[in-house]
């Protein structure tokens, strides 16, 4: 089988056995990309048209708990300028961001202790309460069952967690003896338990990577079927055990991006900060490759440059919420409309 009747037999089925994914991944050519891009576009036309999601991104916290190697907010990065915003700050930036038109808030931070269950679902349930057409997003890692279940009680509506990568062992060499791989993905399976619109997703091009594993990561998404799945390039940060490594490529991540909207044709996609940090057009080759999500950031300014999870993160300028209109220009330029909308996954079985 050829790569493109690969393609032709994911556009019909959503499915691939595991060695046919390597063979795409394996057989990237700039021409098979662009059929692939093509495809998808046309698949995400057909379900959500041509409207773009609008995420608030509200970075909560600097602090973590974990060591991961790959990330700047690392508890080893004693560098690292750290921050808590306070339930009234965030609140400030759910007002700011509604009249902006943003009607879902994603609450994104480090494992960061302060932020009990307590503190934690008062905050949900006060923006609930303020913002009742809006939906409360939350991407704070691994937590207790419990702690999930009493979050969700409170009026949470989605959680994101990235399980990284699909593969036990590639985990390991990305975190600390700590870290566990099968955690990770007890905690995926407890989300989608209790009723969250559960989101995952790696990067791509991390150290140690294979098309293997990539094909694996792609398989699992196609077996998980998440509502919403984040990916981006790998970038380093200089104070982390991986400051020498390569970044990953625009390319691949957009082929990426196309062919998970082959497997999970209503998957919720965001072209990621990392896409408009290795490339200013960055976002916009995301959505062209098959996104139709983008998430400002609504942070305050005095925080968004502490925040570094990596080297060279925009955090100020268009990336910003504030600068909604400009978004909404360079989203038209390229055929989308921004939408103001909680943006939920449609359902196209």
């Amino acid at each position: 089988m050829t790569n493109n009747e690969r393609l032709d037999l994911l556009e019909r089925t959503h499915s691939l056995p595991l060695a046919d994914y390597r063979a795409l991944i394996e057989g990237y050519t700039p021409e098979l990309a662009a059929i692939a891009a093509e495809k998808a576009v046309r698949i995400r036309k057909a379900i959500y048209g041509n409207t773009v999601f609008v995420r608030g991104l509200i970075e909560i916290s600097s602090f973590c708990k974990n060591d991961c190697y790959y990330c700047g907010l690392r508890r080893s990065n004693r560098d690292c300028q750290r921050y808590r915003l306070t339930p009234e700050e965030i609140m400030e930036c759910c007002r700011e961001g509604y009249a902006l038109g943003f009607r879902t808030f994603v609450l994104q931070g480090g494992e960061d202790s302060w932020f009990t269950d307590n503190i934690l679902c008062k905050l949900i349930a006060e923006i609930k309460t303020a913002y009742p057409d809006c939906a409360v997003t939350l991407s704070l890692g691994e937590r207790s069952e419990e702690s999930y279940r009493r979050l969700r009680e409170a009026g949470a509506d989605r959680y994101l967690l990235r399980h990284e990568t699909a593969n036990a062992a590639h985990y390991a060499h990305l975190h600390p003896a700590e870290m566990s791989f099968s955690n990770r993905m007890a905690c995926l399976k407890t989300l989608r338990k209790l009723g969250y619109q559960v989101g995952c997703g790696m990067m791509v091009g991390s150290p140690g990577q294979t098309s293997e594993h990539l094909a694996q990561d792609l398989k699992f998404i196609e077996d998980f079927r998440p509502d919403m799945c984040g990916i981006g390039p790998f970038l380093p940060h200089s104070a982390t055990p991986f400051a020498s490594e390569q970044p990953g490529g625009l390319a691949m991540t957009c082929y990426l991006l196309s062919l998970i909207r082959l497997i999970h044709p209503s998957v919720l996609l965001p072209a990621t900060t990392a896409l408009g940090t290795v490339d200013p057009t960055g976002r916009e080759k995301g959505i062209e490759a098959g996104a139709n999500v983008v998430m400002p950031n609504l942070s305050p300014v005095s925080v968004r440059k502490k925040y570094m999870l990596y080297d060279g993160k925009i955090c100020t300028g268009e990336e910003s919420a504030q600068c909604v209109a400009c978004l909404k220009a360079r989203m038209q330029s390229i055929g989308y409309e921004i939408v103001t909308d909680r943006g939920d996954r449609k359902k196209e079985e």
